[in-house]
């Protein structure tokens, strides 16, 4: 046997010579069901004894009826990955049509030869029909001699193509199978494993990478349909094995916007011939788009490209519309996660703006007071809560305090709040008595509207000289006045401001004594849980300030909060202290 470059093909001169060299090409293709590696072996086989310069298997398909090279030897990569040979064109199409073998001596004098190479002169197309006449495609050799093949070399050729065509029948059934199996793991482990990963970034990639071990691509994307934008939106793309970017499109338009319009699933077997083709990346030849449907709703879009014409097939759709479902859901709950994982990003942004505007608002310490020492003790919880407090210093020595609450929780509590510290601060730039000042704010609330929005509030005004407090109260939890060790009550009680319009206040005078502790403080004191779930309380509050009466302000407030943390519970409210004792 010589190599490829000799003058004529090889001659078996016995039968047996024959035999054992056709036992050679059933052995080299029936041993693998890796298409590849078969049509390799069929390329070297060949070698061996019909001469050719260009070779190529091309494979038939029934449903584009054409033949595409499927491997080939010393043709250009362009021919390789475009061209497309309908049944009855050129050589091999007619080969391919007539189920027969042509011979052409010079392809210059025969009309139907598709020119891949100016050199060629001779060629061989030998069609490989299977089972039931089936035509899995065609073995094509070429030359640049004249008369470089013969009769005899079509006949043997024949005798090849035969038995390959068994083969890659076979290697084919075998692939279409090993695919079928690795779709169903595939599957599962979406069900499994996929399911479960809510960041979608990192669901995206997982689901890429399953995909290409099922079917070879150039590039892979996830589109995420935009109800408001009509529009397919972007998500996710890689093209050989890089994140890349593409233009958001509008449904309806490109083969994903028809996917998407149509809920089936759009081949393209050739870009260039399809008018919906929008380009995303330079070089592709084919692609597929796979809508992702859930209850009849589309979600968004699964799309593939290959840089070979009509790569894609109907198998290709048939795997990839086996797992769409699957990844649908999984993509619409990472979706749905992501969109709440960013809701609450912005929450947090909101509640940390907030907790410094209400931190800016509110004094950080009490000023110097006459006859009075003032201390505050300030625990923000994360979730940010209402409490307001002031101090309004008056030229006369007068002290106004004032010390509350706004409903609810959150960002809209805080803005609330300031609000309501703007009006203390307006209402109380002068010196009024508690009552009238309280019958202002309440005014000012009512007359704004807020909806479902109230404050409680006690109002104090610190009468320095006479030693006594001038205080109105609406809705507040009362002062906490401790005198020798024992803790007094004082009833002082009105409606929360902002609900009712024009409102009066009551207000009463207390006289305070040398010594005397008030101590103001928020209901996430004595509402504070323990992680039995028992409350903190006003008798243990009234203990600790009891076992204390004697000791500084400041002192008060450290203790208060060391028997909270003594408590062990997570801190879900404000606590917030004013404690003032009388010199």
């Amino acid at each position: 046997m010589q190599p490829a470059t000799r003058k004529s093909s090889v001659r078996f001169r016995q039968r047996s010579e024959l035999l054992d060299f056709l036992l050679e090409v059933t052995t080299a293709t029936s041993n693998t069901l890796d298409l590849d590696e078969l049509m390799s072996n069929v390329a070297e086989i060949v070698k061996k004894v019909i001469p050719y310069e260009l070779f190529a298997i091309l494979l038939y398909s029934e449903k584009r009826q054409d033949l595409r090279i499927r491997y080939a030897v010393g043709h250009r990569e362009e021919i390789i990955h475009n061209v497309s040979i309908g049944l009855g064109d050129g050589i091999t199409g007619t080969a391919a049509a007539q189920r027969e073998p042509i011979l052409v001596t010079d392809v210059r004098n025969d009309p139907r030869y598709l020119n891949v190479l100016d050199a060629v002169r001779s060629e061989l197309a030998v069609p490989m029909i299977a089972r039931s006449n089936m035509l899995v495609g065609v073995i094509d050799v070429q030359s640049t001699r004249e008369n470089a093949y013969t009769e005899y070399d079509r006949a043997l050729l024949r005798l090849i193509a035969a038995r390959v065509a068994v083969s890659i029948d076979n290697a084919r059934l075998y692939r279409r199978v090993e695919r079928q199996n690795r779709t169903l793991r595939t599957l599962a482990r979406l069900s499994q494993e996929f399911s479960s990963i809510l960041e979608l970034d990192e669901l995206l990639t997982k689901i890429a990478a399953a995909i290409l071990g099922l079917i070879s691509y150039d590039a892979f994307s996830i589109l995420l349909v935009d109800e408001q934008a009509r529009a397919l939106r972007h998500r996710f793309s890689v093209r050989h094995d890089q994140r890349v970017n593409i233009d958001n499109i509008p449904l309806g338009k490109g083969v994903t916007g028809a996917a998407a319009e149509s809920k089936e699933p759009v081949l393209v077997h050739d870009t260039s011939a399809d008018p919906r083709y929008i380009a995303s990346h330079p070089g592709v030849r084919s692609e597929v788009a796979i809508p992702l449907v859930i209850k009849g709703r589309v979600v968004g879009v699964m799309d593939l490209e290959n840089d070979r014409v009509g790569y894609f097939n109907e198998d290709h759709v048939r795997t990839l519309s086996t797992l769409a479902l699957q990844i649908a859901i999984s993509v619409e709950n990472a979706r749905l996660y992501e969109e709440l994982a960013q809701r609450q990003r912005r929450i947090e942004e909101d509640l940390k703006a907030a907790s410094e505007l209400q931190t800016w608002l509110l004094p950080r310490e009490a000023p110097a007071m006459a006859n009075l020492e003032g201390a505050i003790g300030l625990r923000p919880a994360r979730e940010i809560s209402g409490d307001i407090y002031d101090f309004s210093e008056h030229s006369d020595d007068h002290v106004a305090v004032a010390f509350g609450d706004v409903s609810g929780k959150g960002a809209a509590a805080a803005l609330y709040g300031a609000l309501m510290s703007g009006l203390l601060r307006t209402t109380n730039s002068r010196r009024r008595n508690p009552a009238i000042s309280m019958k202002m704010l309440n005014e000012a609330l009512v007359g704004r509207k807020v909806e479902a929005r109230y404050v409680t509030l006690l109002m104090m005004l610190w009468h320095p000289h006479s030693r006594h407090f001038t205080m109105a109260n609406a809705g507040a939890i009362p002062p906490m006045i401790c005198r020798g060790g024992e803790i007094l009550k004082l009833r002082v009680e009105g409606v929360p401001l902002g609900l009712l319009p024009s409102r009066d206040y009551e207000e009463i005078e207390f006289q305070t004594e040398p010594g005397d502790l008030i101590v103001l403080y928020s209901d996430g004191i004595p509402d504070h849980l323990s992680p039995s779930g028992a409350e903190y309380g006003r008798k243990r509050l009234a203990e600790v300030v009891r076992r204390h009466c004697d000791t500084p302000a400041q002192a008060v407030i450290d203790a208060i909060f060391a028997d909270l943390d003594s408590f062990n519970s997570e801190l879900f409210d404000d606590q917030t202290l004013i404690v003032m004792k009388v010199k």
